[in-house]
């Protein structure tokens, strides 16, 4: 039996969406500022290496990574179910392929974040040997 299309159910589709833009929205400005710092460092020839501030960037790194697995999961479920369980009612052809893409292109986003994450996890030890 198929549900009865609801407010709530669109109102799911909203919520997970908008987490996701959020997330996203949060990991670009991350990310282009450790982009620009890094390039900063190889144009002045020296590398950020203090210990506060790549532990401030791995933590960070791994909050983020965290919160784009989830906005990844809930997009990818909610896709799901409007394609398998209620297409008829909640999404066109080419919207549920939108939906679709949105949840693979935030599972390669979150296997990228993720490299970026266990980098400068691995980064961290060295840096206790310089102490």
């Amino acid at each position: 039996m198929l549900p009865i299309p609801d407010e709530s159910a669109h109102g799911r589709r909203r919520v997970t969406f908008c987490f996701l833009v959020t997330i996203k929205g949060l990991t670009i400005p991350w990310s282009l500022t450790l982009a620009m710092v890094d390039a900063f460092s190889v144009f002045v020839k020296r590398p950020s290496r203090q210990l506060q501030i790549v532990s401030i960037i791995v933590i960070g790194d791994w909050v983020l990574s965290f919160l784009s697995l989830a906005a990844a999961c809930s997009t990818a479920s909610v896709a799901d179910f409007m394609i398998t369980e209620a297409s008829a009612f909640f999404c066109g052809k080419k919207l549920c392929s939108r939906y679709q893409l949105s949840a693979a292109m935030a599972f390669l986003s979150w296997c990228l974040s993720t490299g970026s994450a266990l980098f400068n996890l691995w980064l961290l030890p060295s840096l206790y040997t310089h102490l």
